[in-house]
This record gives structure tokens, C-alpha cells and sequence, in this order.
């Protein structure tokens, strides 16, 4: 009966020692198996953070604002104007512009006027000198007349002294005919120089011109300042009243639609990353409730120390070897981002799946096109040249 009692306690630690090694093994196998067929393919980091487009917005001229259209946090279009600015002084000056162009026009109509008085004044100095070789034929003539009969006294010495003038005159006015004949055709050579091969429309100076009304005429519409994307405004610096000068900041826009993640993977978890592979995420801003699905689209080229404000002089002094870290960027899913959106700077902890090597490790191609770009703000180049041509129509 003793011995019945003793060896129950022996049978149920045997029992209890067998269902812990049975259950260690079965988690050591069940750790094993998931290592060898998941674990071995993922790379983990929780240094990650949502980055995205910043948009600065800066005026393209110099102005004083009048009116702010847009404050933190607001959603915006692109196109949609965001502040205006006092267009007086862009007004006065396209009104000199227009001014300076209906003048140069006069201008060079004079210009291409003046050719034809030029020729014209050619074909009166040639006829002129066709005039005054005519009056010296005839004054040399008489004189040679004159000549043989003043020596028989038909004709006194007088009116032989006479006739001599009379031909000297008649040929200091041919020699002054030819003169002004050379003066003629310098002055049209010259004036020619200026307007050869053009038209009224198409001379330098006028087109000068047109270009500085177009220059004006653009300055007026930048007077409003429009949003290049569809964001969200993040900061506003600019206050009603200011005046700001071309190219300062006067607010700030994010795209909250197209964000990706940069995740610092040490240097050490990077030989099995490549490009296209399928990511996870969590956001510390959801928990992990919500899970993010993205690609990897870029790998950085360089370490965070090698492009620091102050890069690390491992050369001098004592030295540590510290692990650096290359960023990953990761592109996100935009549905998800619609259904759960993120912010700029969140942090994400991020599982790449490392199993898929057939992507490259770099970007081998060029991009084929533009990363980004906005319409908004062309201007309407049809109304400006409709504008120049009138003025160059109006004044011809």
C-alpha cells in the first residue's frame, strides 16, 4: 500500500518532466520550421518614418499681401489660389509696357517710311545731276563758241570771262549733284541696315517690347498665388499686410495621398534587399490593428553619416566603430493610405520579405518621365499675344 503511494508521485513527474519536453519540442520545431520557411526572410526595423512632398510656396514677384485664402490644416486644389497680392504696381507697369510698345511700333514705321523718302530722294539727286551735266554741256559749249571769236573781236573779252564762269559754275554743281547723290545713298544704306530683312511686327526693337508687355502682363496674374498640387496646408508664416519678396516662404503643403516610408536598415541587413519587395508595416499612430502593405522602391546610395552636416572624421582620434544605416524607401498602397491616413514624420515599424531576390539592388534605368509636375501656373500665352498684336495693329 506504501509503495502503491510512493511511486504515484514519481509516475506524475515523469508525466509533468515529459509534457514540458514534448512541449518545448514542439515549440523549438514549430520556431525552427517558421525560421527556415518566414523568419530567415524578413528584415525588421522600427527606424522608420513617414516622409513625403513638402511644398514650399513662394511668390514669383515682390508684393504686399491683401488677401490670405487658405490656413493650416485646410485642404487645398491645385490651381486654388492661396494668398493675393496688391496688383497696382503690376497694373502700372504693364500700362508703360503697353505705352512703350505702341511707341517703338511709331518708331519703326518712321524707320521703314524713311527707306522710301530715302529712294525717293536718291532718284531727285540722280536727276539733279542729270540736270546739272546737262546745264554744263551747254555752258562748255557756248564757251568753246566764244573761245574763236574773241580773238577776231566778234565777242568782247567780257562776255567771254562770262562764259567761262558760266561753266565753272555748271560744273561745281554737277560735282555738288554727285555729292548729294553719295549722301543719299549713305543715308538709305544706313537706314536699310536697321530694318533688312524684317517687317514692322517682327523688328528687333518691337519685339523687345512685346516681350517686356508679356514679362508685365504675366507679373499682373502672379499677383495671385496659386497651390501647384492638391495637399494639405502643413504651416503658414505669412501674415495680411506683409510685404514678401520673390522666393520667400509663405507656406508650407504636404500630400498626404502620396507618402512612402524611409526605414534606416543597418548596413548588415541590407544583403538580401532588393527592389520591389513586398513590405509590411505598422504604424505606432494605429497600432496594430491596421497593416500597410508596400514595395521597396529605392535604396539610398549613401550612409545618413557620409551626407551629415558634419560627416564623422573616423581618421582622427580614438575610434569606434559604430553600425550605420542605409535608408529604404518604401512606397505605400494609396488605398490604404485613403482609408488610414498617415502624417509626415509618424513612426512605422516595417518586415520587408527578403524571399523574392530577383529585383536589383540599384536603379539600373533613368526615369522615364517626370517624377511631379502642375499646370497651374501656365498662363493663358494666347491672351498676352492677342494683346500685342493689337497694339502693334492699332499704332502701324
Amino acid at each position: 500500500m506504501n509503495a502503491s503511494n510512493n511511486e504515484t508521485p514519481a509516475n506524475n513527474r515523469r508525466l509533468g518532466l515529459t509534457v514540458v519536453a514534448c512541449t518545448v519540442l514542439l515549440v523549438a520545431l514549430g520556431y525552427g520550421t517558421w525560421h527556415w520557411f518566414t523568419g530567415r526572410h524578413q528584415e525588421n526595423t522600427d527606424n522608420a518614418y513617414v516622409s513625403g512632398n513638402v511644398v514650399q510656396i513662394t511668390p514669383q514677384i515682390t508684393g504686399t499681401v491683401t488677401s490670405i485664402q487658405a490656413d493650416e490644416a485646410d485642404m487645398v486644389k491645385a490651381g486654388q489660389v492661396l494668398f493675393k497680392m496688391d496688383p497696382m504696381d503690376a497694373r502700372l507697369t504693364l500700362e508703360q509696357a503697353q505705352e512703350q510698345l505702341a511707341q517703338t511700333v511709331r518708331e519703326v514705321k518712321t524707320m521703314f517710311d524713311n527707306n522710301l523718302t530715302l529712294a525717293q530722294q536718291i532718284k531727285v539727286r540722280e536727276a539733279d545731276i542729270a540736270k546739272a551735266q546737262n546745264e554744263l554741256i551747254k555752258a562748255q559749249g557756248d564757251l568753246l563758241r566764244r573761245s574763236p571769236m574773241s580773238k577776231s573781236g566778234s565777242v568782247g573779252q567780257e562776255e567771254l570771262e562770262h562764259a567761262s564762269e558760266q561753266a565753272l559754275v555748271a560744273k561745281h554743281n554737277v560735282e555738288q549733284a554727285q555729292a548729294a547723290l553719295e549722301v543719299a545713298k549713305h543715308q538709305l544704306t544706313a537706314s536699310l541696315s536697321q530694318t533688312k530683312g524684317t517687317s514692322i511686327a517682327e523688328h528687333p526693337s518691337v519685339k523687345r517690347a512685346a516681350s517686356k508687355l508679356r514679362e508685365a502682363y504675366l507679373a499682373v496674374h502672379r499677383t495671385d498665388i496659386v497651390s501647384p498640387i492638391d495637399a494639405h496646408v502643413a504651416k503658414r508664416f505669412v501674415q495680411l499686410g506683409q510685404r514678401v519678396s520673390a522666393g520667400s516662404a509663405l507656406m508650407t503643403l504636404v500630400s498626404l495621398d502620396q507618402l512612402w516610408v524611409d526605414a534606416n536598415f543597418k548596413e548588415a541587413q541590407l544583403k538580401n534587399i532588393r527592389l520591389g519587395q513586398n513590405v509590411t508595416l505598422v504604424s505606432d499612430l494605429y497600432g496594430s490593428q491596421v497593416t500597410y502593405h508596400g514595395k521597396v522602391a529605392a535604396l539610398g546610395s549613401g550612409t545618413g553619416g557620409a551626407f551629415a552636416l558634419l560627416p564623422a572624421q573616423n581618421a582622427t582620434g580614438n575610434w569606434i566603430k559604430v553600425v550605420q544605416r542605409v535608408a529604404v524607401r518604401i512606397s505605400l498602397d494609396p488605398q490604404e493610405l485613403n482609408i488610414n491616413p498617415l502624417r509626415i514624420g509618424l513612426s512605422m515599424e516595417v518586415s520587408v520579405d527578403t524571399s523574392n531576390q530577383t529585383g536589383a539592388l540599384l536603379a539600373t534605368q533613368p526615369r522615364a518621365q517626370a517624377l511631379s509636375s502642375t499646370k497651374a501656373f501656365e498662363t493663358d500665352e494666347a491672351q498676352a499675344q492677342a494683346l500685342v498684336k493689337r497694339i502693334i495693329h492699332d499704332n502701324l
